[in-house]
């Protein structure tokens, strides 16, 4: 590839000079220069810069390349060294290192897709990295066996691609440990797993809902997390739980005070992160009234329907410049 991309410069900058110049420009050299950028190394992307060099200076001495064409190779040329070097950090060449994050992306979100619920049951999972990015350090784990509904909403400190990093790593292994440990000690095994890192890198919030699928009954364990609200049917309100926890990863002794109740025909349950209710120069509590009002006025049209709307019209209020998710699991 780099012999290629050497005679196609040696090409070009003598058919500026000895064929047509209208044909052959010595701009074309961006070409090679942004060929090399996305497949060498750094070490023959840098041999390929000085051959593109000698040219230039070939046909400027032959006056064939003004100031213009060469400052955009040079410019060009310094953007193209900067993902080689990342690339040879990663050890891949050409684009596999974004195909990978592809595929972990693509992977993240399959796990944030909730279990197949019987019948009578509906759910449904938002997830709204901030900055538009595929990346964000909210994601969902859940897990069912049919008869009991597992679902853990975790809040990575930070935003966007710089938590997503670090979200992609928990994610497997908070998945892992979903439907693997008894229910009551899913949030100190995940504190467990924090806590044995050797850097600390930010705080984790996390909400863990277990719910029995014959009953409706459910149990919520919050780690600092915002608390859940539960929608009761017959007032046609909502309420927030009393699920509360310290944050993940600080302490060794992870003490949660879970909330307890029961889903009745009608009823829903709703997970959610601090994204949704957080602004500048706001209080929490306001933003988590606006929420619920929000959520009061657009559940009537339906559940599924609304989840996503509700996102959108609450984080447009609060400026959308945090991740956000919400889960909502409902009862008919």
């Amino acid at each position: 590839m780099a012999f290629g991309l050497a005679a196609a410069t040696v090409v070009i900058g003598i058919a500026a000079v000895h064929v047509s110049v209208s044909w052959f420009s010595p701009g074309l050299m961006i070409l090679p220069v942004l060929a090399g950028g996305l497949l060498l190394w750094p070490r023959a992307l840098r041999i390929l810069f000085c051959l593109v060099a000698v040219m230039l200076a070939y046909d400027a001495l032959k006056d064939r390349a003004g100031p213009g064409i060469i400052a955009t190779i040079v410019v060009t040329a310094i953007f193209a060294d900067v993902p080689a070097r990342t690339r040879q950090e990663l050890g891949m060449r050409g684009l596999r290192g974004d195909q990978m994050l592809i595929d972990l992306r693509n992977r993240i979100q399959a796990q944030g897709r909730l279990p197949a619920l019987p019948a009578n049951w509906g759910s449904v999972s938002v997830l709204r990295p901030a900055g538009g990015s595929s990346f964000g350090g909210d994601f969902v784990v859940s897990s069912s066996d049919g008869k009991t509904l597992e679902v853990a909403l975790v809040d990575v400190s930070g935003k966007g691609v710089d938590a997503g990093t670090r979200a992609l790593l928990l994610s497997g292994a908070f998945g892992g440990l979903l439907g693997s440990v008894p229910q009551g000690e899913f949030l100190a095994a995940c504190n467990a797993y924090l806590r044995r890192g050797a850097v600390a890198e930010g705080f984790v919030t996390a909400v863990h809902l277990s719910l029995d699928l014959a009953t409706g009954d459910f149990v919520l364990a919050s780690a600092g997390h915002p608390p859940p609200a539960h929608f009761d049917a017959g007032s046609g309100r909502w309420r927030l739980t009393q699920a509360r926890g310290i944050v993940l990863g600080v302490v060794p002794d992870l003490r949660c005070v879970p909330a307890h109740g029961s889903l009745r025909p009608g009823d829903a349950l709703m997970l959610y992160t601090d994204g949704l209710v957080e602004a500048p120069g706001w209080d929490i509590d306001v933003g988590t009234d606006r929420l619920l009002g929000q959520a009061d006025r657009l559940m009537a049209s339906g559940f599924k329907a609304a989840a996503g709307e509700l996102v959108q019209v609450v984080r447009a209020s609060t400026g959308g410049s945090d991740d956000c998710a919400l889960v909502l699991i409902w009862r008919s």
